[in-house]
């Protein structure tokens, strides 16, 4: 399975904006040949437009946002990650639904780690660790960027089964290594394949660092996306998770019952 990962720029402040860019950008890549499209946290919203005015954006799981992106989705034939502020009774969450091609929702996941003040003060954090749903025949499973910089959602992921292991992020500099070195790592301890989908560039006070990749279960990948906005695309290939597997046997070789302190 092809999947594309769409590095974006900022939206610029204009609320119509999202879908309209995410339904440009599903075209090309179902074009390119890609049954998937990763887009970054908060997608549908921008992320610094969330935290400022999570209320009045937030919506419910089978809200107007759901619906128009199940519509972009279906027309284009291709599933897509995407993330919007979820309105739940107990709170709003940071959430990245995926959709399939054929406009249906798959599965939906509440960011568990949220960082910093400004994110704990907007979000209430999910409380289910793995999240998974078939997109062809690959297991794809969901985690929300800071999340990622935790070795045991990963890890979890992989136990169930994960072969791609979804991460939308917002990672601005100098954070760089999370996505240099922190995402690669993960991967390889985990032999499962990584797609890491970020914003670029400017915005407000901050600046996003790029750096989206598509990394291999041996912690292999195409060159990073630059500091623009880039579609990056991937094969995940079943062969490839197999050999990463027998060669680094991390999954079978380790010890939980060892372990029973980290629960």
């Amino acid at each position: 399975m092809i999947v594309a990962c769409w590095q974006a720029t900022s939206h610029c402040g204009n609320p119509s904006a999202p879908l309209d860019r995410i339904a440009e950008v599903a075209g090309r890549a179902a074009a390119a040949g890609a049954e998937l499209l990763v887009t970054p946290e908060l997608s549908a919203t921008g992320y610094p437009r969330a935290l400022a005015d999570v209320d009045s954006v937030a919506e419910p799981v089978d809200g107007p946002t759901a619906r128009a992106m199940a519509d972009i989705a279906a027309t284009a034939n291709i599933a897509i990650a995407y993330g919007w502020p979820e309105w739940k009774r107990d709170g709003v969450r940071n959430s990245v639904a995926l959709v399939g091609s054929d406009g249906s929702t798959l599965a939906v996941y509440n960011k568990v780690h949220l960082y910093g003040h400004r994110e704990r003060a907007a979000f209430v954090p999910g409380d289910e660790a793995v999240v998974q749903a078939r997109v062809g025949d690959v297991t794809v499973g969901l985690l929300v960027c800071f999340d990622v910089e935790f070795p045991e959602p990963v890890r979890a992921h992989a136990v169930a089964g994960t072969d791609l292991l979804v991460v939308p992020t917002a990672l601005e500099s100098p954070w760089d290594m999370v996505a240099d070195t922190v995402v690669p790592t993960r991967a390889f301890e985990s032999q499962l394949y990584l797609c890491y989908a970020n914003w670029a560039g400017p915005e407000g006070d901050g600046h996003f660092c790029g750096r989206s990749r598509i990394v291999g279960p041996d912690g292999r990948g195409e060159p990073a996306g630059g500091s623009g906005e880039e579609l990056l695309l991937a094969d995940v290939d079943h062969e490839r998770l197999r050999a990463a597997r027998a060669v680094t046997p991390y999954l079978r070789d380790r010890r939980p019952d060892l372990y029973r302190d980290l629960l």
